[in-house]
């Protein structure tokens, strides 16, 4: 039996009907049209479906639609403002830090959560933060120099 989520996605109320078993990316991807987020294992193990959820980096290839009812929720296309990018969404850009971009909407989300717990990280807590996240074009050092130059973007 379907149900009906309520979502506050990108800053706009969203309704959703439902199977209550679909995941929080297939309602994203299929419903809402927001396709920046990416299928990619679907096991919670790669970071291409990463969004946040009340702020939180949150697997949404994992995350059941019913279990993000009533709470915020944050793609890639969420980030920028209307008239800028989201400081991380620019550095990365600057950096060149993608190579087939696959893997890049759920990087920034980490980066971007990231920021928000360790303003001025390490190179250590970079590849911590970043942990969940593979990109198989092995951009990694060009994301890092990214993540930096979010940091220092940030602190101006």
């Amino acid at each position: 039996m379907d149900v009906t989520v309520k979502l506050k996605v990108n800053g706009e109320e969203r309704s959703v009907t439902t199977d209550p078993q679909r995941k929080l990316l297939d309602v994203l991807r299929e419903d809402l049209h927001l396709t920046g987020t990416k299928y990619g294992c679907g096991e919670g193990r790669c970071g291409a479906c990463l969004v946040l959820l009340d702020g939180k980096k949150a697997f949404s290839c994992l995350v059941p639609v019913t279990a993000a009812d009533k709470k915020s929720v944050t793609t890639i296309e969420g980030l920028a403002g209307s008239d800028a990018l989201h400081p991380v969404q620019e550095a990365f850009l600057e950096e060149g830090a993608m190579q087939c971009g696959y893997c890049t909407p759920g990087m920034i989300i980490s980066a971007v959560a990231l920021l928000k717990e360790k303003p001025n990280p390490t190179d250590e807590e970079i590849v911590a933060g970043m942990n969940s996240n593979l990109c198989r074009c092995n951009g990694y050092v060009k994301i890092k120099n990214a993540v930096h130059r979010a940091a220092e973007k940030s602190r101006r």
